[in-house]
């Protein structure tokens, strides 16, 4: 079963702070051991299935490790690769994209695509990974139809 993806960041407080604010997600956890940091966002209250973003904010030791400098900013999900996050209507997607024009970090303002993507935009968050928020993209309906409902 799917329990979380874990990316790098280069600034975990600053990473927590948009998402919770951005995203309809909440920190669940926070760790902090020999100069790493770690954050864990979910959706509030998901008990049935929880899913977790792992943020990892690493130090020296870490940074070398996997090559690459502490507090530089170096994305992970892009240009392709994204989190999507689907929300219960359009007016909150186009939320969103006013929100990414006003900031600065919109990827690609709300529009109708096709009948498997939906209503979406997408905007980067402060590490330059790419989020995309949708409405009626049908993830959880076309699994649903697929093995039934809960």
């Amino acid at each position: 079963m799917w329990t979380h993806l874990a990316f790098q960041v280069s600034d975990l407080e600053r990473s927590l702070s948009f998402y919770t604010d951005v995203a309809p997600l909440v920190v669940v956890q926070r760790r902090e051991s020999e100069g790493n940091k770690i954050g864990w966002l979910s959706n509030d209250k998901q008990v049935e299935t929880p899913f977790v973003l792992v943020l990892a904010q690493f130090g020296p030791e870490l940074s070398q490790r996997f090559n690459f400098e502490p507090g530089k900013p170096l994305p992970t999900l892009a240009p392709f690769a994204h989190i999507g996050i689907e929300l219960p209507s359009r007016e909150e997607v186009d939320a969103i994209s006013e929100l990414g024009a006003e900031r600065g970090i919109l990827r690609s303002p709300a529009s109708q695509r096709d009948e498997t993507v939906g209503y979406a935009c997408s905007i980067f968050d402060p590490d330059g990974n790419v989020v995309e928020f949708s409405y009626d993209q049908k993830v959880y309906s076309t699994i649903r139809e697929l093995w039934g409902s809960p």
